[in-house]
Order: structure tokens, then C-alpha cells, then sequence
């Protein structure tokens, strides 16, 4: 597989079961983008079905660190309300964040994966720390200039690949919600 080619692409990180997308598949640590991957950039709230998702990881066992580029007090404080660690500043797609962050979660890399909105930086940065990476579609459209000028670069990358998460495969939190 291609540096370039995300292990997986998911229409929203809620999308990624925890039992069938994780643990099935031997991973016990998510390292986390932040920005429009959990959080939306445009309002910088953390959508609720998020905040369901990440307690359906922590129940089901699965560790959770949150990797970022940004290096802003906010970061720490989301970090805080989130109740996750947190490694800022990572310089992604630099490999030394991610080895960083599985360090301090004490995984090996074949037990972790990284999941965010960008090709270049997440999912590179995965592959060259010699893990896997998830592509999630971002939050919403918004983004900073130079995100917007590589977007169709992933576009390129992702042709042809449908997003996985389809309404017959549903998480719990996404079947609490409807009532069944």
C-alpha cells in the first residue's frame, strides 16, 4: 500500500465501529486529529455524537491520545475537557509525534492507528511511523488556505473509494440515538 493511501476512509469519525474497525482488527490505541476531525473548525465545538464516540472508546477499552499540529492553549484545554493527553506542536507528518504519542499510550504500532481529516499529515505521517492511518471526510468544508489548496490532491488519492460507514453498519451510540 501507498504512503498516500489511507488503510481506511470513513465518511465520519463516528463511523469507525469500535468492536468491527478496532478491536477486530487488533488496534486498542487511536492517536486523534483535532481539528475538523473531532472538532468543527469553523465553531470549534465538539459535535455530541463525537463526545458519544469517544466514551463507546473508552468503554470498549480502547486508549485514546490526541495528536495535533496546533499548538494553541486551546488544544490543552479541549484536551482537558475531553479528559485525554495530548501531544501539540507534532509536526505531522514527522514521524517523531506519532511515536511519541503510542509511547506514551504504551502501544506498539501495530496496535495503533491514526485517525484524522488529512492525507498528507495524518495519514503520511501514520505510514511513515509504521502504522496504520484512517481518512475520515473533515467536519465540515472549511479550512485553512493551504488545507484547501491540497484537498483535491486527497480527492485524487481517494478516487473511486467509497467511504465506509454505512447505515446498515451502525455504532451503538448512532443506534441509541434512534431509539432502537
Amino acid at each position: 500500500m501507498s504512503l498516500f493511501t489511507p488503510d481506511r476512509l470513513f465518511s465520519r469519525v463516528t463511523r469507525i465501529d469500535v468492536r468491527f474497525d478496532l478491536l477486530d482488527q487488533g488496534i486498542d490505541t487511536v492517536l486523534l486529529d483535532i481539528d475538523n476531525t473531532i472538532r468543527r473548525r469553523d465553531t470549534a465545538e465538539v459535535p455530541v455524537d463525537v463526545r458519544q464516540w469517544l466514551r463507546l472508546l473508552a468503554d470498549g477499552g480502547v486508549a485514546c491520545c490526541l495528536l495535533t499540529n496546533n499548538w494553541h492553549a486551546d488544544v490543552h484545554d479541549l484536551a482537558d475537557e475531553l479528559g485525554l493527553p495530548v501531544v501539540a506542536k507534532a509536526c505531522k507528518p514527522v514521524p517523531a509525534g506519532y511515536v511519541l504519542a503510542r509511547r506514551r499510550m504504551g502501544a506498539p504500532a501495530e496496535r495503533a492507528v491514526m485517525v484524522g481529516d488529512q492525507l498528507l499529515t495524518d495519514v503520511l505521517g501514520a505510514h511513515l511511523a509504521g502504522m496504520r492511518g484512517y481518512l475520515v471526510a473533515p467536519l465540515v468544508e472549511h479550512d485553512l488556505p493551504h488545507m484547501a489548496l491540497l484537498r483535491p490532491f486527497e480527492r485524487m488519492a481517494v478516487r473511486g473509494r467509497m467511504p465506509e460507514g454505512s447505515a446498515c453498519r451502525r455504532t451503538e451510540a448512532q443506534a441509541g440515538d434512534s431509539g432502537t
